[in-house]
């Protein structure tokens, strides 16, 4: 297809310092639970990027010096001579391509864990560390300072040396050093680098300096700069001295990279924030400088881009979540391809992969993370090997992503799902708060189903074992491969984490489960919720039935409302807004018993126990994997071989339930793996210590 002559804007060339990017689609940096551990692995998946069409594709924040890491997570390092050929993978990857590869150095201050190095951590004045560690951070002399210096300085010349076209200074978010020295709050020092503004803005000058005299004959000196912290007068503002901070050195840097912070404001799920959201507060800064400029906010549509593009608020279109989810984005609008765009949903489920150190995984995108270890490409997969049918059962994001997959693939599909409806728990679960976007899961395989004419869907189709053994048999059915999707159902008894056994009493009041609210089951009166799932479910039924007018009480086991929300950057907004709907939260409590009009409660550590008025309960617990038809099928292992069916497969929540990421990447693989040779090994590459 040809593109719309409207974007072609987006597609003009810009430069940037003694650089020039072939469009206007930047990656900006972001973390992926590969850096130094897993440099194969980045520099696959960065590659993939630039393929895709990101004409500047950038690194994660990569740590300086020893006396700066964030140990046990797994980012850059650039210490010494010996990082260099890791980081050298990454800008090769992305030179392939055509694009110029990002590098963001970073110390984290008084932020630094030091958990490896031992070295206590440095910050412009004595501080305790941001985390619980019983340690404190020292306050730097003018020797220490001019050390810092030297450090950023060898590690933009190594940076140059490993290919790097884009060099960071990075004074955004709250863990930078320079950031330290730019705040009030942190930096209480008395010489000529705190106090004033003018002061505390020194080292962040001298960094840019230093950096474009070292490396600014080849090399683009960026700033990454946070204008809004969020913190009132006592942290910089888009109103105040984040402003003034851009208009003292508006032209002293190449390319201004503008965001907000901390990262659970600038990276904020779409149950908090829609695309766009930091337009108000970086949109002054393309009038104070004649240099380019880059912004966030989880842009997915290209008209939002354009817009952003003409009415001069940037001149960059930054993205970090978007090319995850869609590493082809740019590339998908300038063939015309817009509808074909895989877009983010702002579940930040990849977030969660960089804080566990493990490989980054996207909930829309399941190859993200797969590019090295598994050879997979977000859109290339490798041809059927058979003429052989497949019937997938269940049209929820397990099934619906592994009928995608086969038909790319080739193979002829069938597509069955019980109700009306795609989507199956995603369908449920975006008409929730919040989580609209959710939809996008299904909204973007279906359209690809639609278009797919080796797929045949088949709604409103419950299939029994004695009809799928039928079917297989008749030549307008005729398949050979049966993989189940057909998703959980969560339980009612209340067994879960904390209770092995079924809660005493339960048949004393009316209990609901997550299911019967999503299909619209009405309570009444005083609500207890009992969270033992501590994802986003309590939390967002929690607010539901609170901004329906009941009374709620929320009881969570754990020492915090949705603790695993933290993963994603939610738990503090999440806590935050349910306090201000006026849910009353009980963390560190369990339910211990049910009895007719009311709950008995107990202390997690006391188990001292305190009564509770209830007129209705809803468990949110553990699920029962839908697997009975599975079971079936299973018993008729001779009528199945009967009837040629040479695979039973249960897949997603059906297999195993888990996130709406896991559903997607579990029927990605079984599609990917469907009549592959078997492998008694590790099914995937792995990155090795050589010794």
């Amino acid at each position: 297809m040809k593109r719309d002559p409207r974007f072609d804007i987006l597609f003009e060339p810009v430069n940037i310092g003694p650089v020039t990017a072939r469009n206007r689609f930047f990656q900006v940096p972001h973390c992926n639970g590969m850096g130094y551990v897993r440099p194969k692995s980045l520099a696959e998946m960065r590659g993939i990027k630039a393929e895709g069409g990101w004409s500047v594709v950038c690194t994660e924040e990569v740590w300086i010096h020893h006396s700066s890491e964030n140990v046990p997570l797994a980012e850059g390092i650039l210490w010494d001579d010996g990082d260099i050929p890791a980081l050298a993978k990454m800008t090769e990857a992305v030179h392939k391509h055509g694009s110029l590869a990002g590098i963001e150095l970073q110390h984290n201050g008084y932020c630094s864990t030091n958990h490896y190095s031992r070295i206590p951590p440095i910050a412009p004045s004595a501080i305790s560390v941001n985390s619980y560690d019983p340690v404190q951070a020292r306050a730097m002399d003018k020797s220490d300072i001019r050390n810092f210096r030297k450090w950023h300085r060898k590690a933009a010349l190594r940076a140059k040396q490993a290919g790097f076209d884009l060099i960071y200074v990075y004074a955004a978010h709250s863990g930078t050093l320079l950031t330290h020295f730019l705040s009030r709050r942190i930096n209480k020092r008395t010489d000529e680098y705190g106090g004033s503004l003018e002061n505390r803005v020194r080292l962040f000058r001298e960094l840019i300096e230093d950096t474009k005299e070292a490396v600014g004959d080849r090399c683009a000196v960026a700033v990454r700069f946070a204008v809004e912290e969020f913190l009132g007068p006592m942290g910089i503002t888009s109103e105040n001295e984040g402003r003034e901070i851009v208009e003292m050195l508006s032209e002293l840097p190449d390319l201004w990279d503008v965001n907000i912070s901390n990262w659970s404001k600038d990276s904020a799920s779409s149950r908090f924030e829609s695309e766009g959201h930091q337009e108000p507060y970086i949109g002054f800064v393309k009038s104070m400088t004649s240099k380019p400029v880059v912004g966030v906010g989880r842009f997915t549509s290209p008209d939002t881009m354009l817009s952003l593009i003409q009415r001069g608020v940037m001149d960059m279109i930054g993205a970090a979540r978007p090319s995850i989810a869609d590493p082809f984005l740019p590339k998908k609008i300038e063939e015309g391809l817009i509808e074909e765009i895989r877009e983010c949903i702002g579940c930040n489920i990849c977030v969660m992969s960089d804080q566990f150190s493990v490989p980054i995984r996207c909930t829309q995108n399941p190859t993200m993370g797969e590019e090295w270890r598994r050879g997979w490409h977000p859109e290339r997969i490798n041809p059927r090997k058979s003429d052989d049918g497949v019937l997938v059962v269940g049209g929820g994001p397990s099934g619906l992503e592994c009928a995608l997959a086969l038909g790319q693939r080739g193979y002829r599909v069938i597509l069955v799902e019980a109700s009306a409806e795609l989507g199956g728990r995603v369908s449920r679960e975006s008409r929730l708060p919040g989580l609209a976007e959710w939809g996008r899961v299904r909204d973007y395989r279906r359209l690809m189903l639609e278009r797919l004419s080796e797929v045949s869907i088949y709604p409103e189709n419950h299939l029994s074992a004695e009809e799928i053994i039928e079917f297989s048999a008749e030549d307008h059915f005729d398949f050979s491969h049966v993989l189940l999707a057909t998703g959980a159902t969560w339980r009612r008894d209340g067994i879960g984490r904390k209770h092995r056994e079924p809660i005493q009493g339960l048949e004393q009041l009316p209990v609901f489960t997550p299911d019967d609210i999503m299909d619209g089951v009405s309570v009444k009166g005083k609500v207890v919720v009992f969270d033992d799932d501590h994802f986003y479910m309590g939390g967002v039924l929690a607010e539901k039935l609170r901004r329906e007018g009941h009374e709620v009480l929320l009881v969570t086991p754990a020492p915090e409302i949705s603790i695993w929300t933290k993963w994603t950057l939610e738990q503090i907004q999440v806590q935050k807004q349910l306090i201000e709907l006026g849910v009353e939260l009980a963390p560190q409590t369990d339910l211990a018993a049910v009895h007719a009009g009311m709950v008995e409660l107990s202390c997690v550590f006391t188990d001292r126990r305190t009564e509770r008025a209830c007129d209705s309960l809803i468990l949110i617990s553990e699920r029962f994997p839908n697997d009975e038809l599975s079971q079936l099928l299973e018993v008729e292992s001779e009528k199945l071989s009967g009837a040629g069916i040479k695979t039973l497969k249960c897949i997603g929540d059906c297999h195993a339930p888990a996130t709406i990421a896991a559903a997607v990447y579990s029927g990605h693989l079984a599609a990917r793996e469907l009549q592959a040779e078997p492998q008694e090994e590790v099914p995937f590459l792995r990155e090795r210590i050589q010794i």
